[in-house]
């Protein structure tokens, strides 16, 4: 049997390629007004709770600034990014990949447990005692997969002027669009830091092979 399905191997890089794009035009976009705020409205620096650096060229799409570029390019992969999402759900749910690699079981939730993960993440030893991953594994990816990736979603909806219009509740669930505009510029830099520390910890634990499982669907005997 593989390590990972094809539907796996098809979202994980499709979703790693959409990620990178709306970052990096999402920073472009951020360049346009670079204050966030809390509430339905704000626009003056005294009402801001951060003000955010302004990001260079070399760290945006486009490289250069461009708000309506931008715009389009976070649009485009924005669509892809939710579609591809919810097509890997679907496609999780019934081959039994999320009941069988995501839910940890009861007696992973013991306190003594979740320190013998810790302890052996701290000696750079990933194995699972059982099944595909271990129980850190199995929370940071659920907290990605079922709440941080559709935050991104919902956020950059509620955001929208033509959603606001049409779906007013979206805006209102986050305590207005600003309010949206926070946790959406929060959420990207959680998933920045992720995604940082996902590519470290590949690169400590047999990178060759798990980047090669990752196109090829690996074996099932292989450490995750």
């Amino acid at each position: 049997m593989k390590r990972h399905a094809l539907s796996t191997r098809l979202w994980h890089w499709i979703n790693a390629a959409s990620l990178v794009v709306l970052f990096m035009s999402g920073l472009n976009i951020s360049n346009a007004h670079r204050r966030l705020y809390w509430g339905e409205w704000g626009f003056a620096p005294e009402q801001a709770w951060l003000h955010v650096a302004r990001f260079p060229g070399w760290a945006t799409i486009p490289g250069y600034y461009s708000l309506a570029k931008a715009r389009d390019w976070h649009v485009l992969f924005a669509w892809i990014f939710a579609l591809s999402l919810l097509l890997f759900l679907i496609a999780a749910l019934v081959n039994g990949h999320l009941r069988r690699d995501f839910a940890a079981r009861r007696e992973e939730w013991r306190l003594a447990s979740i320190r013998a993960d810790l302890a052996a993440h701290l000696r750079l030893r990933f194995e699972s005692r059982s099944g595909k991953y271990n129980f850190l594994q199995k929370t940071s990816y659920s907290l990605v997969i079922f709440i941080l990736l559709p935050l991104m979603i919902l956020t950059g909806m509620a955001m929208s002027p033509g959603m606001d219009a049409a779906w007013p509740f979206l805006s209102q669930m986050f305590g207005g669009r600003q309010s949206a505009r926070s946790i959406h510029f929060i959420v990207a830099w959680a998933l920045f830091a992720f995604t940082v520390g996902h590519v470290l910890l590949v690169l400590l634990n047999k990178p060759i092979g798990n980047l090669l499982a990752m196109f090829t669907g690996g074996r099932i005997d292989e450490t995750a």
